[in-house]
């Protein structure tokens, strides 16, 4: 029985590890509804349902302060209840909190496994994604409209900016893999490395723009502080550089170009139209402040623009906007929790202390980014928030175990030889008596 059992075993990990695969590999087409993810996602919680998710009550903070900020989305509701569009918005947003709960739960147990698999699958969306908003950059076999919007690459996408930033971690941990040495053929692995940096640089989105540098920047610190070996630190320092004039170069190429070179002066302005002025993207988000004050259950969704003509473009306004004060409250304690949770995270000793690196420096400026634009639901910021959570449960236990493993070492002195003492030196040779 025993040979058959673990069989089945082997079988069901195979299983879980390829639906693990599926629901990242899906993520880059999203410009259609349903998309592939969402389908996948279904089916990937009914595979981990019915095989074995558990629930550990370290999630608690994290699904309770979700589920808060969700009633209070529901309850803003009553402002806009006549708006079919502001239902489906609370609707996404209880949705994107269930995924986040589950992702932890998927990744806080058979980690470096699943790991492994979502990197996979996330490289092959994001080379896709990339490639297809690169031909629509350059219009390849008349690709402009399909995958373009505002003459900036959005891929399978439906915005520039969301395009972007899913690009990010894929982006990171890939350049981690080169410049630790981790990748078995680092050549290679080049290539869907250049390809996305080309994407994020034709999507002209300054907001992606920063996180990607910061990203990596962060990425290539904390892998240097982190490191075990001076070997490893030199060897860090060398390639950061040498990829740092690489992008200098690549850069100065492209804007050789007049049309990538017009756009990019535009683009990497911080002085945009939208943004200036009393009625500019910043100025209407400080008037809101007063009236937000007023607004114990927000205005509810999309009734932002009624007052100020456009959306809020800050994640933290708008989580009192349209989530009233128990939402707005309920997401700051979140933020807050997982800044927690993430600067603990990336210092642990664990088997996949990379990949939580790589996934908190990423989700780090995403964070950072909501202060610009609204991230709210965007669906890949739910994922690395349930995967940051859902890494250090594995990694609490991880330590648990190893300590449970020193234990055991401790107390595995053969019992027919006591310990050396001072009268039966170690040194002596002599056997102790029994």
């Amino acid at each position: 029985m025993a040979p058959r059992k673990h069989g089945r075993t082997l079988r069901m990990s195979s299983l879980r590890n390829m639906a693990v695969w599926l629901l990242f590999a899906s993520g880059f087409l999203v410009f259609i509804e349903p998309a592939p993810f969402e389908i996948a996602f279904l089916i990937v919680t009914l595979i981990f349902v019915f095989t074995g998710l558990r629930f550990n009550a370290f999630l608690l903070p994290m699904t309770l302060l979700l589920v808060l900020y969700n009633i209070g989305g529901g309850l803003s509701l009553i402002n806009a209840i006549d708006n079919p569009q502001a239902t489906w918005f609370v609707v996404i947003s209880a949705y994107m909190a269930v995924m986040a709960i589950i992702i932890a739960c998927i990744f806080s147990e058979d980690t470096q496994s699943r790991l492994e698999w979502m990197k996979r699958g996330y490289l092959v969306a994001a080379v896709l994604a990339s490639i297809t908003g690169i031909m629509g950059y350059f219009d390849i076999a008349g690709t402009f409209d399909l995958f373009t919007r505002y003459a900036r690459a959005v891929g399978t996408f439906k915005d520039p900016n969301v395009f972007s930033t899913f690009l990010v971690l894929p982006l990171v941990y890939t350049t981690q893999a080169i410049i630790l040495g981790t990748a078995k053929r680092p050549l290679l692995l080049a290539i869907p490395l250049l390809i996305m940096i080309t994407a994020v640089f034709l999507s002209f989105s300054r907001g992606a723009w920063g996180v990607t540098v910061g990203a990596l920047m962060l990425s290539v610190l904390l892998s240097f502080l982190t490191a075990s070996a001076n070997k490893t630190r030199i060897r860090i320092v060398i390639i950061a550089f040498s990829g740092l004039a690489l992008l200098i170069i690549m850069l100065a190429v492209a804007l050789q170009f007049d049309a990538i070179r017009q756009t990019f002066e535009v683009r990497a302005s911080l002085n945009q139209s939208y943004d200036q002025g009393e009625t500019g993207r910043f100025g209407n988000q400080l008037r809101s402040i007063p009236l937000l004050l007023e607004s114990p259950n927000g205005l509810g969704p999309f009734r932002f623009r009624e007052y100020f003509i456009d959306d809020p473009h800050n994640t933290f306004i708008n989580a009192f906007a349209s989530y009233g004060w128990l939402g707005g409250l309920s997401y700051m304690a979140l933020i807050v929790c997982t800044m927690g949770v993430g600067w603990k995270l990336v210092f642990k000793r664990t088997p996949w202390q990379t990949e939580s690196i790589a996934i908190w420096s990423t989700l780090f400026f995403l964070i950072l980014q909501g202060m610009q634009i609204d991230t709210d639901h965007w669906r890949h910021f739910y994922v690395l928030v349930g995967l940051t959570w859902g890494l250090m449960l594995a990694s609490l236990r991880y330590e648990a175990d190893q300590r449970h493993q020193e234990v055991l070492r401790s107390l595995a002195w053969p019992q027919a030889f006591p310990a050396p003492t001072a009268e039966w030196p170690a040194s002596t040779g002599q056997t102790a008596p029994r």
